[in-house]
């Protein structure tokens, strides 16, 4: 009723997030770039890793991003840049926010086509028009950039590092590379976070993720890693037959448990997401162990895809360096 509103909000589980920056002059819309999130919708864009141009979006959603990004800065009235937040689940496109302002995404896209965003938006917001700043057509990059958050997790011992809807990073990096695996791989490495080519990976998921994280768990053994995981996933992995060990819990009361097995080195990589409230606790200390003992995790299925995609890559292919004005070039 008028006197008593209700705010009723919809999550879509599974759907894909996207950021879209664009410059608008009033008469003409001229999309900067659209960066495809990698961990889904729900985590906060600014924790979020994110490619630019996407990687798994058809070009059919890609325009129809475009055509609503233009749609939009106009109705507006919008001099200067706009960032638009989508998702997308099954091939519907979703309007999150629109801010008709410079966003936290500008700097990346900016390095990532060659184009000074902001100061064109600056020219733009003193009469310019995007013609005569020559800015009239669109830059998709022939390389791949991976933005990456970097987070403050080892100057608050304990705490647990689960990404959700509050933003807790507090920097970003920039990998590039000519696939999305290259230049999340070396993402990976500038944020604190290398990936290991070779050891044993710890496996621990919740019950509605254990048939998804069966085929990364087959890649990981294929390319000669060693699994070990916590009864619940290992029997499932087993009943799949894919070898694995099993590794104690904490609250089992077993040792050596999985946060000694940490501690002393014996994992490279671990794969845990949240769990009932139960077990809350002991994927807490599992999590901030990892932290501690420097070794790379992932709390969520869709950065473990990148993740073992990234390593995947390495595996098989040597690291290029190239600078970012040679990329422009």
């Amino acid at each position: 009723s008028p006197d008593h509103p209700v705010y009723l909000d919809k999550f879509l589980e599974g759907a894909v997030e996207c950021d879209l920056d664009a410059l608008c002059d009033g008469e003409d819309v001229y999309i900067g770039g659209i960066l495809e999130h990698i961990e889904m919708a729900g985590i906060h864009s600014g924790d979020s890793a994110c490619c630019l141009p996407p990687f798994s979006l058809s070009a059919k959603v890609q325009d129809e991003m475009a055509s609503v990004a233009r749609k939009i800065a106009l109705a507006l009235g919008v001099r200067g840049l706009v960032n638009i937040q989508f998702a997308v689940k099954d091939e519907q496109l979703y309007v999150i926010e629109v801010n008709p302002r410079a966003s936290r995404t500008v700097p990346f896209v900016s390095k990532a086509i060659g184009r000074p965003l902001a100061k064109l938006a600056a020219q733009v917001m003193a009469g310019k028009t995007l013609e005569e700043l020559g800015f009239t057509r669109e830059i998709t990059p022939e390389y791949h950039c991976v933005k990456e958050a970097v987070f403050p997790w080892g100057r608050f011992p304990g705490i647990d590092v689960v990404l959700g809807p509050e933003m807790k990073s507090t920097g970003e990096v920039m990998g590039i590379g000519p696939d999305p695996d290259i230049a999340f791989a070396k993402s990976q490495i500038s944020a604190f976070n290398p990936l290991p080519t070779e050891g044993k990976v710890f496996i621990s998921v919740n019950d509605r993720d254990k048939e998804r994280v069966l085929h990364m768990a087959r890649q990981l053994a294929d390319m000669g890693f060693t699994l070990c995981a916590t009864r619940g996933t290992m029997i499932h992995l087993l009943q799949h037959d894919i070898e694995c060990e099993r590794a104690y819990k904490v609250n089992e009361a077993r040792r050596p448990n999985i946060v000694d097995h940490i501690k002393n080195g014996d994992i490279d990589f671990i794969i845990n997401t949240p769990g009932s409230h139960d077990a809350r606790a002991d994927d807490i200390i599992i999590r901030s162990s990892a932290i501690a003992a420097k070794t790379s995790y992932c709390t969520n299925l869709a950065s473990a895809q990148a993740c073992v995609n990234a390593i995947e890559a390495l595996k098989n292919r040597n690291l290029q360096v190239c600078t970012i004005q040679e990329s422009h070039a």
